[in-house]
């Protein structure tokens, strides 16, 4: 198959091999049209963040697209250029960070229905939670935009880092966190409820919430399964043009029965490649480790490389934090606290070293990886606080790291030659030269 290519910035768009891709590409049109339906007949529609707990509003029936997911969707679809063309037009800064600002710059095109699948309904909430300075002020434009209600949910931050999080997440979250800090984020889910309750009429039901909560686990065991066989088998039986298009949405439709039986049929298509003797790269020469968001607007990219260098991308954080960071065991318990367990500590999983960087280098040990391309966002502080740490303990480990500075969703400053120049030295000079 010949990869698409994007005349106008000379980005590839990324061939999908597996049929997992292809079913969550179809089902997120289909369920993206139902969304419009909901909103139509006159529902409340939430616009979330990615950190905020989804399963609460999944529970009470309340429809939501996270903000995430309509990014990648939005420079998937080369939209991005023509959004932040028009942020510039209306005096806000250039640099804004597009990750979070994707929906705000939409938000000024007097054709909403310009986006993708008619562009995304009218919202009535608007949630995020308080993880960076820039990510409430620019949910309260958004809000404010649309005659939304904002409603912003408080962060907390870890006093201590235990060892080894990943292996405490599932059964020993109260080891894990703090009790002080469990029993706010307790706190603050009880306040989402009730907001979430005045607003749109629904009730909340515990017993429903143990459901949700059971199927994300569901869901994420197979991940966990998927992950384990990537990464223990050589050559690999997928990369991650195959795994992120399939997992990544997915995830936002967790706690459903359609997203647990999508991540079982996922990876009974993996275990089929292994006992297939399937090979995602068949020269694969080379393992790679792709750190941070996807490259939505150009996920061909990758595949350049597995052409030239038989350099495989195996990893990449969206399938790792499933088989990692999002099972809790015996939410049966006390559900409010198992949830709050689950969404407190992403930010530190993904953005707070040491919490990462460890994490990072145990993942790049399990799968047998040869170097690292970081992908870091000048314009993201989340992304980017502790890319210096991150970098330093990968390298003092022996893990060589490219930090590759780019936008995941804004094309208007990558160039397809250089950014490929750049990489294809970091293979040559640190991984080629230092086998050799």
């Amino acid at each position: 198959m010949e990869k698409e290519k994007n005349a106008k910035d000379g980005a590839m768009r990324s061939v999908k091999t597996m049929e997992a891709a292809r079913i969550a590409s179809t089902y997120q049109k289909e369920w993206f049209a139902g969304i419009h339906d909901r909103v139509n007949a006159g529902e409340d529609f939430a616009y979330i963040n990615a950190d905020v707990p989804m399963e609460i509003l999944r529970a009470m029936d309340i429809p939501f697209v996270v903000n995430q997911w309509w990014a990648a969707i939005c420079s998937a679809k080369q939209l991005s250029s023509k959004y932040f063309a028009l942020l510039k037009e209306a005096n806000y800064r250039d640099d804004l960070c597009s990750y979070c600002a994707t929906a705000f710059a939409g938000s000024l095109d007097p054709d909403k229905s310009d986006g993708p699948w008619n562009g995304l309904p009218k919202p009535t909430m608007a949630i995020t939670r308080l993880t960076c300075d820039s990510q409430g002020k620019i949910f309260e434009l958004f809000a404010n935009r649309y005659g939304a209600e904002f409603y912003p949910m408080e962060n907390t931050v870890p006093l201590s880092v235990p060892e080894k999080w990943w292996e405490k997440a599932e059964d020993r979250w109260e080891e894990l966190y703090s009790e002080e800090r469990l029993d706010t984020a307790v706190e603050e889910l009880k306040r989402l409820i009730a907001f979430l309750e005045i607003k749109t009429g629904r009730m909340f039901d515990e017993n429903k919430l143990i459901e949700v909560m059971n199927l994300v686990n569901e869901q994420e065991r197979y991940y966990k399964m998927a992950r384990n066989l990537i990464a223990e088998r050589c050559p690999a039986p997928a990369v991650i043009t195959d795994t992120i298009n399939a997992v990544m949405q997915a995830q936002w439709q967790r706690g459903t029965r359609w997203a647990a039986d999508h991540a079982k049929f996922f990876y009974n298509e993996i275990e089929q490649r292994v006992k297939d003797d399937y090979k995602a790269v068949p020269n694969e020469k080379i393992r790679l480790m792709w750190i941070g968001r996807g490259l939505w607007f150009n996920l061909g990219f990758y595949q350049y490389f597995e052409e030239k260098y038989g350099a495989a991308f195996i990893w990449s954080m969206y399938l790792a934090m499933g088989a990692d960071a999002y099972i809790r065991n015996g939410v049966e318990k006390d559900p409010l606290r198992a949830l709050a367990a689950r969404f407190i500590g992403m930010e530190d999983f993904l953005h707070m070293p040491p919490w990462n960087a460890e994490w990072f280098i145990s993942e790049a040990q399990h799968n047998k990886i040869d170097g690292v391309v970081y992908l870091v966002p000048e314009n993201c502080m989340q992304a980017v606080e502790g890319s210096y740490f991150i970098t330093k303990m990968m390298e003092d480990a022996g893990i060589p790291v490219l930090q590759l500075k780019a936008d995941p969703v804004d094309p208007r400053k990558w160039n397809q030659d250089s950014m490929t120049k750049v990489v294809s030295e970091f293979i040559e000079t640190r991984i080629i030269r230092q086998e050799d």
